[in-house]
């Protein structure tokens, strides 16, 4: 096994890799709409919380030598259904053709008072 938390993404704060790369396969933990750009802010909205969210589980695919085109599966958890057409639209637009498994779950309170957090398992790069 090999436990991701440097390069492009904060290591993780509490008891756990942000991912871990194991028999073939890349399992990114959830991941939040925080920025990683040293700040930690967290976009308004739930278009711009969906696109920082994806784009963290993108940086710790990167990370790992992984990347949205090897995906398999997404778990997305959403605190109000209701933003699931918006959500919808920007995932089908950063992940274009591709359409790994998914699986959608209301959380009623995530932390930071996030809208949004994506758990995903890609395909490891060939080494």
């Amino acid at each position: 096994m090999e436990f991701i938390n440097d390069g492009p993404i904060n290591t993780a704060r509490g008891h756990y890799s942000q991912a871990v790369v194991a028999n073939g396969f890349v399992f990114v933990a959830g991941q939040l709409p925080v920025s990683r750009d040293g700040g930690g802010s967290i976009p308004a909205g739930v278009e711009g919380q969906t696109r920082e969210a994806l784009t963290n589980v993108a940086r710790a695919l990167g990370a790992a030598g992984s990347s949205l085109a090897s995906l398999v599966n997404v778990t997305i958890y959403l605190t109000d259904i209701e933003n699931w057409p918006a959500v919808n639209r920007i995932y089908s637009e950063m992940l274009r053709d591709h359409r790994p498994a998914r699986t959608v779950t209301v959380s009623p309170q995530l932390h930071f008072g996030c809208l949004i957090e994506i758990q995903a398992i890609a395909l490891a790069s060939e080494k």
